[in-house]
């Protein structure tokens, strides 16, 4: 058996009045999601943190089964990696945007009025070297860049030079120990970034947005500074080779830290422009085939493809409910290709809420659904059928297919009468068989069925 797991970035929402008291996910029209809710098993996922802000970070690691507490990460090295970038175990990456400042450094546009292409602006700074640091910076999306300092005796306690807050002088970085080396880092890090206000000011695309009326992209934020370390591979953890198919730097990052492979997909942008198509049928061919998805190994293709939606969570912030129920609707209308993967568990859910009516994330629950065939069913009249773990095979899982009802026999782990949900929604989840689980605990009870 093999697993597709899709996430459905900020899926979890709140009704809104506007929308029928309903849900973007509840009013929109998913005849393919309502199908697969009701064949399969649904239920909720409480979020990482219970009653607190949860970050995509750390939501994602925990619906891959990993301890925050052990494996924890700033999510500028997820960023960093997920650009391109190479981190070696002694630099410190930090996730930065373009900005506008006034003369006094007051924060005018946290984003410089979402500046597009800042190529021309990274090639300006890139390569300055103080007191023996060098500074190495590519482009993400947008007004956003990653940031490596690469030199001797840094430290990554170092405070963030970003509050998320306009109309407020641009914080300066402060060490968060006593230590010299955290001292020397946020001295190092302060200078470059009034070197780089210098150059950045005076350059010509900046002069030509100004003449244009648009802000000027002359300051970096920066935020999240930390160091690269070794985290145990998925593939090590669940015995899984797993592939990784994602538009957004930092679901790239995790995938990369986590030892799976990334997919390139021509049109992934990580926006609500990203070409689902192109990524759901590559999200197939990578549980179908060998080569070219399986770089060095030669037979069966990957146990496991973790396929990320972004621009959910993308209207949710803008506080887009329309929006964030219309994209629903075209995900939906893309799903009919899964519906003939044999031997396949479909899992879909969120990695956290983003109600469009906070533009925040937030601590509720998330709906998710598990449906999976067998490689003798066939069509859409066959109920769900579930994988159970039997003997390992040449280091990988080895899964053997039980059918959820026939003639009244019910593997161990399931009851003899448990929810069918009608529809895939935050509401109707709550009466699925799954009921109501922990996200660090999803990867465990999916690969035992134990639900």
């Amino acid at each position: 058996m093999k697993i597709l797991f899709i996430i459905l970035d900020g899926l979890g929402d709140r009704p809104i009045k506007e929308l029928g008291d309903k849900t973007p996910l509840e009013a929109a029209k998913t005849p393919n999601f309502d199908f697969l809710a009701s064949q399969g098993i649904c239920g909720l996922i409480e979020p990482v943190y219970q009653g607190k802000f949860p970050t995509s970070k750390d939501a994602h690691l925990s619906l891959f089964g990993y301890d925050l507490k052990k494996w924890g990460m700033a999510r500028g090295v997820f960023e960093v990696l997920g650009i391109g970038m190479e981190l070696g175990k002694e630099d410190i990456a930090l996730r930065g945007n373009f900005s506008t400042v006034d003369s006094n450094f007051k924060i005018v546009d946290r984003r410089a009025g979402r500046i597009s292409d800042t190529k021309p602006l990274i090639k300006a700074l890139q390569k300055i070297t103080i007191e023996g640091v060098k500074f190495l910076l590519a482009p993400a999306v947008s007004h956003r860049l990653g940031i490596i300092l690469r030199g001797r005796n840094l430290s990554d306690k170092i405070s963030d030079g970003d509050f998320h807050k306009a109309n407020i002088r641009a914080p300066k970085i402060r060490p968060l120990e006593k230590s010299p080396e955290a001292r020397f880092t946020a001295r190092v890090l302060n200078k470059f970034l009034l070197n780089s206000h210098q150059i950045l000011k005076n350059h010509p695309l900046n002069k030509k947005r100004i003449k244009k009326g648009q802000l000027a992209a002359n300051y970096i934020l920066v935020r999240e500074a930390g160091k690269l370390k070794k985290l145990q591979s998925f593939e090590k953890k669940w015995r899984m080779k797993a592939c990784c198919i994602a538009g957004g730097v930092l679901y790239k990052g995790i995938a990369k830290v986590l030892g799976m492979d990334l997919i390139k997909v021509k049109g992934a942008t990580g926006k609500a422009n990203t070409d689902l198509e192109a990524k759901f049928k590559a999200a197939k061919n990578s549980l179908k085939r060998p080569a070219p998805y399986r770089n060095e190994v030669s037979g069966a293709g990957y146990d496991f493809c973790y396929l990320h939606i972004k621009a959910t969570d993308n209207f949710s912030h803008d506080g887009d409910f329309l929006g964030k129920k219309k994209f629903i609707e075209k995900i939906d209308r893309n799903l009919p290709i899964f519906l003939d993967l044999k031997d396949v568990l479909i899992t879909i859910t969120g990695d956290h809420s983003t109600p469009c009516g906070v533009k925040e994330h937030t601590a509720d629950p998330l709906p998710v659904l598990v449906f999976g065939l067998p490689s003798g069913a066939r069509g859409k009249k066959r109920r769900s059928f579930f994988a159970l773990p039997s003997d390992s095979e040449g280091g990988r899982r080895k899964f053997t297919f039980f059918a959820l009802e026939k003639d009244g026999v019910h593997p161990p782990q399931f009851s003899s009468k448990f929810g069918r949900v009608k529809k895939f929604s935050e509401k109707e989840c709550q009466k699925g068989k799954i009921g109501k689980i922990k996200s660090t605990d999803f990867m465990r009870r999916i690969l035992t069925c134990n639900f």
